[in-house]
């Protein structure tokens, strides 16, 4: 999890924005963040090869939003319609009801959020609002999942920006990324370190977790950015979590944990979840099928 915005605000003041965690305040008095679905292991994911462009995509914040505590990002997936409802996708802890307890899984609840929409520079230029919490879960994964009252087509003719492409496909060991957190207003370069089987922190468990490189000091209030491949331009995780104090799995001290086991605990390195699992979980009109082939996001 992350500390909460205020004890965030306060290590900025007192280290110059050092190592303090990544994930953002919660509505409750809890104060933790999570991470990503299961997937393939870390030994293949960090033997794994694909064809990668040669191109370099220019990254900013574009598509990104702010939330009350946390960062986000619009997002669609490769069959996504123009004329779909847009959605938004953040971490499970940032849902303004507070988080979901270890094995729920919310489904369909109401909500009228905002969300601030920004354009390249990262100025905001539009208000969008939600009409539905899809998915949000900190099981597994550290996901929430918005239903917008937009389309992608309505956002880009009023607002000129387009959404962010979910990837379908595991990210890749030494990838160079950005994190963009529209909160902040910031992007943090680094790269993909290597996957944890399980990262565990205080109550919740998460599979196949991103570790990045150190240069991703993640903070407060960065919770929920989308986490950018930089050779694709699309969204491989989004993130959720970092070690402050060098403690062994509790709340803001997520440890790693392999599959025979053993601890390791990495203070000042921040995580992510992945989200290359959740586009089979949706369908025709962006509408969630948590019973479609392929689909391994946890169920209700």
């Amino acid at each position: 999890m992350r500390k909460p915005l205020a004890a965030a605000l306060l290590a900025l003041a007192m280290a110059g924005a050092g190592a303090a965690p990544a994930v953002a305040a919660s509505a409750t008095a809890r104060t933790a963040t999570v991470k990503a679905a299961p997937a393939a292991t870390a030994a293949a994911a960090g033997t794994a090869t694909k064809d990668r462009t040669a191109t370099i995509q220019a990254v900013d914040f574009a598509g990104t939003v702010s939330l009350s505590n946390c960062s986000g990002s619009v997002i669609r997936f490769p069959n996504s319609a123009d004329s779909d409802p847009a959605l938004v996708l953040t971490n499970g802890h940032c849902l303004e009801t507070g988080f979901p307890e270890p094995g729920e899984v919310i489904t369909g609840q109401s909500s009228s959020r905002s969300f601030g929409l920004l354009n390249s520079s990262g100025s905001r230029i539009a208000t969008l609002r939600a009409n539905q919490v899809v998915y949000s879960t900190m099981t597994d994964t550290d996901v929430t999942i918005y239903r917008l009252t937009t389309t992608y087509a309505q956002i880009k003719s009023s607002y000129g920006i387009s959404a962010l492409t979910v990837s379908d496909t595991h990210p890749v060991a030494a990838t160079a990324i950005k994190v963009v957190s529209g909160y902040w207003k910031r992007i943090y370069t680094c790269s993909i370190d290597g996957f944890v089987y399980r990262l565990k922190e205080g109550d919740w468990t998460w599979k196949d977790s991103v570790r990045y490189t150190s240069a991703c000091n993640t903070i407060g209030g960065t919770s929920g950015s989308p986490v950018i491949d930089n050779a694709t331009g699309k969204v491989v995780a989004v993130n959720n979590t970092g070690n402050e104090d060098g403690e062994r799995c509790t709340e803001n001290n997520p440890c790693e944990v392999d599959a025979s086991g053993n601890v390791t605990v990495r203070q000042g390195i921040n995580y992510a979840e992945e989200t290359y699992q959740i586009p089979a979980c949706f369908g025709t009109g962006n509408k969630l099928n948590l019973n479609a082939s392929g689909c391994v996001l946890p169920k209700p």
